[in-house]
């Protein structure tokens, strides 16, 4: 029996004569280029490859078939991205600084196409934005398309939106305004648009075993006994049925078909979707629903080991052709395997939607139990990786803190859920929220909630709070570690859209309520400090210039503070010789911080946002709703 580096060797050698017999030579500098990395990353990728394929067939012709499909990618790299690559390398940490500054949109609603985005690229300048996030903007079907999520071409960009070219252009000016530019890159599954489920569908074998499909139920019924239903309001279960009688896998909606990445001409198929859209200058891409990406029977279908295996692959890939292009999990499952997701080799910046949803359910309970809890226990990661941040997403919000935690704080997660559905969606006696119920399962009372963070923070209920609740919970995403992340219009108080409501393809999908087109009248009254959409603004430059201005809040190192006080978030970050400490007061009136809790502090403090000078010897007491970085005002 072969030693594995036997293996590795052989198989190395296969590869390359399998590259010679197609023409396909490596003795230019190009080639030489490519070879040096082939050579650090072959032995991972073989491994990687023959676990998840080592007994097919033909794994090492799919390997061959890989690596070359990596090469001419590798080839067709322009220049400048291979300049950026060289640059990335060098400074392999850039994304800790605590400039980076991220924000998304929506292409059509925030500016109508990519050439009118452009024109708003001095505006992201002054703001101060480092990494623009365009939610999905390719080819999908024109009503029901899951918001974009089901794509029909990875290849195309929407026809309403432009064209590739464009989409190249916008990624050179941001480039060159010093803005990472980051897409979606849908990998679990397509939609039933696209070319390979339309071939699927007319029965050709090759495409068909690109998805899941069986000819009777037996095998969905036995799959469907261990896997949950993620959209009841679409569909039960996980297969749905064919126009031919047939069954395939669409975990999501029925217009989005599930890959099956257990046949390796699926992962080769899709790394060259990646690395063609990485040769379009994208920076990062958001690797949607990771969890669900491998299947097997028996098991939840959830975050399987094997789903490791394929991000660790799919990177090993992008090494070797695309070295600058970084992954962004997005996990929205249990905590400890969102965590599981961080990592270098995987996903190295990961979505943080457990500090997203336990800073609403402490503004819901005036309460930081949960959410200290959570900064203590699982803030922490890998110091070569990073938390995106982000006070709300595109979608809803779901509460994603695990039982077992909770209870540890004698709080019924079940229960707990509920009422903060009902808080949120001003179902609740009191609410300053104005959010709207997703996905709503009356059989376990469940849902999710959608909304502004204006409305949901109590400005569309013109609350008096509404302000600096919103101010709140930026100021913990901005200060807790990683990039934070800005809903571009949340800067100006952006309220509901409940127009969705009329429109086709949007009527049924109540996430849209959170989706509203660019709010040109308040972004003209964003310098006014007489309306709420100037003082939202002023505030949200103060806490941008200070995050700039603070090398403590640089990386994601992160350690609790003991407030003392149970409406009072407390944690330190330090970094550049400074260590700031983050107070924020989740309760409506004012409370005080003891002076015996500041023993191993300066005795004067100052506070990074306001400039104001706390003398912490003698207790700090913070407004309603009040955030403070204090920092020894000699540290630099």
């Amino acid at each position: 029996m072969l030693s594995s580096s036997q293996q590795q060797r052989a198989a190395r050698s296969y590869v390359l004569s399998a590259l010679a017999a197609r023409g396909i030579g490596v003795d230019d500098d190009a080639g030489q280029a490519f070879m040096a990395r082939f050579d650090a990353q072959f032995p991972r990728l073989f491994e990687l490859f023959a676990t998840l394929y080592g007994d097919h067939d033909r794994c090492l012709d799919h390997l061959a078939d890989l690596i070359a499909l990596a090469l001419t990618s590798w080839r067709d790299r322009p220049e400048d991205l291979k300049a950026l690559d060289a640059a990335r390398e060098a400074q392999p940490d850039w994304f800790q600084s605590n400039k980076m500054l991220g924000a998304f949109c929506y292409v059509d609603r925030y500016a109508g196409d990519l050439q009118g985005l452009k024109k708003h690229v001095p505006y992201l300048n002054e703001l101060g934005i480092t990494y623009l996030h365009l939610m999905p903007l390719f080819d999908c079907p024109k009503e029901n398309s899951d918001g974009g999520y089901a794509v029909s071409s990875y290849r195309e960009v929407r026809s309403d939106l432009g064209t590739m070219a464009d989409l190249r252009a916008l990624a050179t000016e941001l480039r060159e305004s010093g803005i990472s530019l980051v897409v979606d890159f849908v990998f679990n599954h397509t939609s039933n648009e696209h070319m390979w489920a339309q071939k699927a569908a007319a029965g050709d074998p090759d495409y068909s075993d690109y998805y899941w499909i069986f000819e009777d139920r037996r095998m969905p019924d036995a799959f469907e006994r261990t896997v949950r239903e993620v959209f009841p309001d679409d569909h039960p279960g996980a297969f749905i049925q064919m126009e031919d009688g047939r069954w395939i896998w669409s975990t999501f909606h029925s217009f989005q078909w599930d890959l099956n990445y257990s046949n390796p001409a699926v992962f080769c198929a899709m790394a060259g979707e990646m690395l063609a859209l990485a040769n379009q200058g994208v920076d990062l891409i958001r690797m949607d629903a990771v969890a669900f990406i491998w299947k097997r029977l028996g098991t939840p279908c959830e975050s399987l080991p094997e789903a490791h295996l394929l991000l660790r692959a799919f990177n090993a890939v992008c090494r070797m052709a695309a070295p600058s292009l970084l992954f962004k999990s997005e996990a929205i499952v249990h905590p400890d395997e969102v965590v599981s997701y961080i990592d270098p080799e995987e996903c190295p910046i990961s979505y943080n939607p457990l500090l997203m949803a336990l800073s609403w359910e402490a503004l819901a309970t005036r309460k930081v139990e949960l959410l200290d809890q959570a900064i203590r226990r699982r803030q922490p990661i890998n110091g070569d990786c990073a938390w995106v941040n982000y006070v709300r997403s595109h979608d809803d919000i779901g509460w994603t803190f695990a039982d077992e935690d909770a209870a540890e704080l004698d709080i019924m997660g079940f229960d707990h859920r509920r009422f903060l559905n009902a808080f949120y969606t001003n179902q609740f006696d009191g609410s300053f929220a104005r959010g709207v119920p997703f996905q709503f399962n009356p059989r376990t009372g469940d849902c999710r909630v959608c909304g502004t963070t204006a409305s949901l923070t109590g400005v569309e209920a013109g609350d008096a709070g509404g302000i600096d609740r919103m101010l709140l919970l930026y100021g913990i995403a901005f200060s807790a570690g990683g990039i934070p992340l800005l809903s571009l219009g949340d800067e100006v108080g952006q309220l509901n859209d409940h127009g969705y409501a009329s429109r086709a393809g949007q009527a049924k999908d109540t996430r849209w309520v959170g989706r509203p087109f660019r709010p040109d009248a308040l972004y003209d009254q964003r310098h006014d400090p007489d309306t709420d959409a100037g003082r939202i603004f002023a505030g949200m430059q103060r806490l941008i210039a200070a995050r700039q201005a603070a090398p403590g809040l640089a990386g994601n190192a992160i350690e609790g503070f003991d407030t003392g006080n149970p409406h009072v978030l407390g944690y330190l970050r330090r970094g550049g010789g400074q260590e700031v400490c983050v107070l924020a007061n989740f309760a409506d009136q004012p409370q005080e911080i003891h002076a015996d809790r500041f023993i191993a502090t300066a005795p004067r403090l100052t506070d990074l946002i306001s400039g104001e000078a706390y003398h912490v010897r003698t207790g700090v007491t913070l407004a309603a709703h009040q955030i403070v970085w204090l920092a020894d005002q000699g540290a630099t």
